[in-house]
């Protein structure tokens, strides 16, 4: 079992309750927002281990709240995937500016999807040397 905590940010509701359940399942603690800003507020609060967020959103946009997050040093580090009925709408550049660890294209596998996240977070562990000897 994992005591990471994940932010899923969505705002369709069952997107949001399919990928909770996928990760509540494989043990991960999961906060939800269904908007930008109310991701950042709890991203702030919670400074959760990694973030799964929608491109398209309403008050602020996925993009938006990256900006956000990576201008602020507390949360600047926290890994990023990107959901995207649009994965073109995310240029290489804005990519590598804003840290995004992945981007999935809407429909997605939830399970190509929780394989991407224990992957990155395996990565952050093993490069920040806090790899859990289990």
């Amino acid at each position: 079992m994992t005591n990471e905590k994940v932010l899923v940010v969505d705002d369709e509701i069952h997107i949001v309750h399919v990928v909770s359940i996928k990760l509540r399942n494989r043990g991960f603690e999961v906060i939800s927002a269904d908007n930008g800003a109310e991701a950042y507020h709890l991203a702030c609060e919670e400074m959760p281990d990694l973030i799964i967020t929608d491109f398209q959103m309403p008050v602020m946009t996925g993009l938006e709240f990256l900006e956000k997050l990576r201008g602020n040093m507390e949360t600047a580090a926290i890994p990023v995937i990107m959901l995207t009925a649009r994965s073109h709408a995310v240029s290489p550049e804005q990519r590598e500016t804003l840290r995004i660890h992945s981007c999935l294209s809407k429909p997605f596998s939830p399970r190509e999807l929780l394989s991407k996240v224990e992957d990155i977070l395996f990565q952050v562990q093993v490069s920040t040397g806090h790899l859990n000897e289990a």
